[in-house]
């Protein structure tokens, strides 16, 4: 798998749509192995919860002022804004979520609706009435066939200091999960293995098939984490029927373990963490699976 086209830096998307996956603890461990293997990494937090932000230590950030990741996603003249709120993170550069992006899932309803509205003779709307209901988002500000490459445009501005990009998604579908996933189209699956996630994948494989066909796009799955995994016949069986499902893919087992949690809560990876982690092994092969599969592994990793 080459890196993104148009892109010279490895970008991946962390998501699921099923709460309690523990989505950004794999998010963030990720990036930590990542940095544990010398790659630079931006740490994109797509989340409008602000759950890695908060765990990360960024909580003025979750506060602060616009301009914020909402202004960059949904006014096109802020798209260059977004080097200004990169924060440095002992392990990595994040891009912080802000609570003004509880209401992006709107603005970018709306931008998607004008393209539609722009480029569709038949729907005999006026654009304007459109904009008209968002706060940010006018027709001259939408240009193509969807909305959906706000990020992408983005990421642009500030990527070439960086190895890799990681957005941790938000927990549901729409248009910002779309755009995550537009912007990078590579996804890493968190799982959990219990019988409840059958539903979740078999819609999140739904929801790429849907946005490949509005788009254009091929999205890549680089792997599966199978998170909190424990001993029990739910776990075996459930591991049994990801490995049906992503026989092509790789997936990785995460044993649960109250230092992942202990680790997030004080802001870090397990990699930076005081109390030493098994699982760092999982998440470095992971990171190395991922070099791999982006042409980097014949890269120098610096001592």
């Amino acid at each position: 798998m080459s890196r993104q086209s148009g892109s010279t830096v490895a970008r991946l998307c962390v998501t699921n749509a099923k709460g309690g996956t523990g989505k950004t603890t794999v998010a963030v461990n990720v990036a930590g192995a990542l940095n544990e293997r010398g790659r630079d990494v931006l740490f994109v937090d797509l989340d409008p919860q602000g759950n890695a932000t908060e765990a990360l230590g960024l909580v003025e950030s979750y506060d602060a002022q616009p301009p914020t990741l909402f202004d960059v996603l949904t006014s096109a003249d802020q798209r260059s804004s977004i080097a200004d709120l990169i924060v440095d993170h002992d392990e990595m550069d994040v891009v912080p979520s802000n609570i003004d992006m509880l209401q992006v899932e709107h603005e970018l309803t709306i931008a998607d609706l004008v393209a539609r509205v722009q480029h569709d003779d038949s729907i005999d709307i006026d654009p304007e009435t459109l904009s008209d209901l968002s706060l940010n988002v006018t027709p001259d500000s939408v240009s193509g066939a969807h909305a959906l490459d706000v990020l992408d445009e983005a990421l642009a501005v500030v990527e070439d200091d960086y190895d890799y990009v990681v957005i941790d998604s938000p927990p549901f579908y729409g248009k910002l999960t779309d755009a995550g996933i537009y912007a990078s189209q590579n996804i890493l699956v968190p799982a959990l293995t219990e019988a409840s996630s059958e539903r979740a994948i078999e819609l999140l494989i739904d929801q790429m098939a849907a946005l490949e066909g509005q788009t254009g796009i091929t999205v890549n799955t680089l792997g599966v984490v199978a998170n909190r995994v424990e001993k029990t016949n739910e776990d075996e069986t459930m591991l049994s029927w990801l490995g049906e499902v992503f026989e092509e893919f790789p997936i990785w087992e995460v044993r649960k373990r109250v230092a992942l949690q202990r680790a997030f809560t004080a802001g870090s990876s397990i990699f930076q963490y005081e109390e030493s982690v098994d699982m760092e092994s999982v998440f470095l092969d992971v990171a190395t699976e991922l070099d791999r599969q982006f042409g980097l592994l014949d890269e120098e990793v610096p001592a």
